[in-house]
């Protein structure tokens, strides 16, 4: 599968992307974004980068990005409320690359807390994605109150987001929903990304927002 690396508007200047194509036509747009980039995440982050492949291969588009200030993209580091604001533009951009296909919003990590919050606010994105996401650590209420199909990825052993905390944030979810545990997995997925992105392929190889 083809990838295209180049820039995109950004609120703060341009933001570096990558994308990924499906084999045909896609199915469905995605936007991913990565971890902390204050604790080294970026795009190409080895849950991130496995992530993208997996919806590409089930038929994705999938836009991966630097959140400001991290490889080519323009900015500084914003505390969490910039980095919404890129990974806005990105769907921006998404979204007119590919107007008629569904949108979804994916995340790892901090990028899960910020795909999920802005899923849940975007009424153009349908579906919303989220792996190892730091459900102490922030504000998820509008993910909580959200009718969107929400799929939660995380790992049994996660040394900074007990698996307790998230089955407690899944019980809090609406409808519909699904929960992933990985066996034995810390925070990172470290020797384990491959059975992140089979649970990817698993969970929506065969998901449309129009069946929901």
């Amino acid at each position: 599968m083809p990838e295209t690396v180049r820039e995109i508007p950004g609120p703060s200047g341009p933001l570096e992307v990558l994308i990924e194509h499906p084999a045909g036509d896609p199915r469905a747009a995605v936007v991913f974004a990565h971890p902390l980039p204050t604790h080294g995440g970026t795009m190409h982050t080895k849950a991130v980068f496995q992530g993208a492949k997996a919806l590409a291969r089930i038929g994705c588009a999938v836009l991966r990005f630097n959140f400001r200030g991290v490889g080519r993209s323009a900015g500084a580091w914003d505390e969490g409320r910039g980095e919404c604001d890129d990974f806005r533009a990105a769907v921006d951009f998404m979204a007119a690359q590919y107007p008629n296909v569904e949108l979804w919003a994916a995340g790892f990590s901090f990028g899960a807390y910020v795909a999920l919050t802005a899923g849940a606010h975007d009424d153009r994105i349908c579906t919303l994605i989220g792996i190892a996401p730091p459900v102490n650590r922030y504000d998820f209420t509008i993910v909580k109150r959200s009718t969107k199909p929400k799929f939660i990825i995380h790992g049994e052993a996660d040394e900074l987001i007990p698996l307790k905390q998230v089955r407690e944030f899944y019980a809090q979810l609406a409808d519909p929903k699904e929960l992933v545990e990985i066996d034995r997995a810390n925070h990172l997925f470290d020797g384990q990304v491959g059975e992140v992105a089979d649970a990817l392929e698993d969970l929506l190889a065969d998901f449309s927002c129009r069946t929901q």
